[in-house]
């Protein structure tokens, strides 16, 4: 990646600039690699992320991309989104003061540790999904449907199998059945009115 756009992140005027240059100088210190990923500058070790410094409207920050195993003495770590993200976890800063260069390098060299350890969060795969017995016994019994259904992605037989699984009454699960079948038949997904074409 060019040099020259990362120089340019650093040397973009904002609120935050001496912020994500005093958090830049800390992490050369290191000997991970600097990158632009995402539009963003991003340190590597062997090709993997670290971690990655960042600045938003209200805050900058690091984050690190494994830190969920970091032992966070300070306790400064959050989780990146709650829920969405299994070891992402963000330092944040509001001020240029905020930032103790030994415990932000402290951090830093304890990611790059842990990644050299194997330490990383692997996602688990994706169990099959389970159509739900209603729509299974159409499926059986009709031909056409079943192959109209197999040409859908799995992630979109998913959205099908899911919409009929958390009805919870029985007469709820046979309206939305009857909802789908057509839907199936003609090559459009549950959701698909909300995706842009």
């Amino acid at each position: 990646m060019s040099k020259t756009k990362i120089e340019a992140y650093f040397a973009r005027e904002g609120s935050f600039k001496d912020g994500i240059n005093r958090l830049r100088a800390l992490a050369l210190q290191t000997e991970l690699k600097e990158e632009l990923k995402w539009g963003a500058p991003v340190y590597t070790l062997g090709g993997k992320n670290v971690f990655g410094i960042m600045a938003f409207k209200s805050h900058f920050g690091i984050w690190f991309f494994n830190g969920y195993y970091l032992k966070d003495p300070g306790n400064v770590l959050e989780n990146a989104q709650e829920g969405k993200t299994k070891a992402m976890r963000h330092w944040k800063f509001n001020t240029l003061d905020d930032i103790m260069a030994d415990k932000v390098l402290a951090y830093m060299t304890e990611a790059i540790e842990n990644q050299k350890k194997g330490l990383s969060h692997k996602p688990r795969k994706k169990q099959k999904t389970e159509v739900p017995p209603e729509l299974l016994q159409v499926l059986k019994k009709d031909s056409e449907l079943r192959m109209a259904f197999n040409k859908f992605t799995p992630y979109k037989q998913g959205e099908f199998c899911e919409y009929i699984q958390t009805a919870k009454q029985l007469k709820t699960k046979q309206n939305r059945l009857e909802k789908i079948i057509p839907m199936i038949r003609e090559g459009i997904g549950i959701n698909d009115k909300y995706r842009k074409t």
